[in-house]
């Protein structure tokens, strides 16, 4: 598939998504919204694809927010429209995909940005990274999952200060508070995720899809009978009874995600 927006390859198991108009600093129009979605689907079916990468182009901008020139003649019923097609395209795939995704983020991730990082299983930062919700500037508030992600990750004390007050988060901040798990330079940024990943794939595929399905209940009033139940089902797999002969042999076990 060819896209306008995006970049998008793969080697060793690892996608990798370059939202690709930097001269925009990245912004989420309407063909980001719909190119990502379809570029996620991709690496869903794609069964040489273990894992992905989200990032932007350029140095200045992971994504610098949605791009507000589309916002001009909207009204209630194409604001609601908007938002929630963007979770149901994107943001709510990102986090239910099977597959792991990790935002590598390489500078500005404001408003929808931040949220795209967030809607990934967890993030990496370049060290000139900055986080923020500044909606509120605008008269609007996050509408791609914002104010859940985000409360989810840091608490909601912090959670409403940085929404009411535009505060803008960097990498160091970022990192104390939960919002990513590592900081490193920009130009070791891309290397430093796909070791991580490469750690990641050479794990069970099923469990890896399980694992996130259980991470993202947690909390809720399901999320301890999903893991029981999800725990049983590995039970089924190939993969399991690989995983556990190899430890008993002391081997390195070798998963086909079946």
């Amino acid at each position: 598939m060819e896209f306008k927006t995006l970049l998008f390859e793969h080697q060793e198991g690892i996608a990798t998504i370059t939202i690709n108009r930097p001269d925009k600093l990245n912004a989420l129009n309407k063909d980001v919204i719909e190119e990502l979605g379809n570029a996620i689907d991709m690496l869903v079916e794609n069964k040489e694809i273990r894992s992905a990468i989200i990032t932007g182009a350029g140095a200045k901008a992971f994504v610098a927010g949605a791009d507000i020139s589309e916002f001009t003649t909207m009204g209630i019923a194409e604001g609601s429209d908007l938002a929630r097609r963007g979770q149901t395209l994107v943001f709510d795939k990102i986090e239910n995909c099977p597959k792991p995704i990790v935002a590598a983020v390489n500078g500005f991730a404001l408003g929808g940005g931040c949220e795209l990082a967030m809607s990934c299983h967890f993030r990496i930062a370049a060290e000139n990274a900055k986080f923020g919700q500044p909606e509120v500037n605008l008269g609007l508030i996050p509408g791609y999952g914002g104010t859940q992600r985000l409360t989810a990750l840091v608490g909601k004390g912090k959670a409403m200060e940085w929404c009411m007050t535009s505060h803008l988060v960097d990498a160091n901040e970022a990192l104390q508070m939960g919002l990513v798990n590592h900081v490193t330079t920009a130009e070791s940024l891309i290397e430093r995720t796909k070791e991580i990943l490469n750690i990641i794939n050479s794990k069970a595929p099923l469990a890896l899809a399980k694992v996130i399905a259980c991470v993202n209940k947690a909390g809720s009033a399901d999320g301890f009978e999903t893991e029981v139940r999800l725990f049983g089902e590995c039970f089924a797999t190939a993969d399991m009874k690989e995983g556990v002969t190899a430890f008993l042999e002391k081997r390195k076990a070798t998963f086909v995600g079946a």
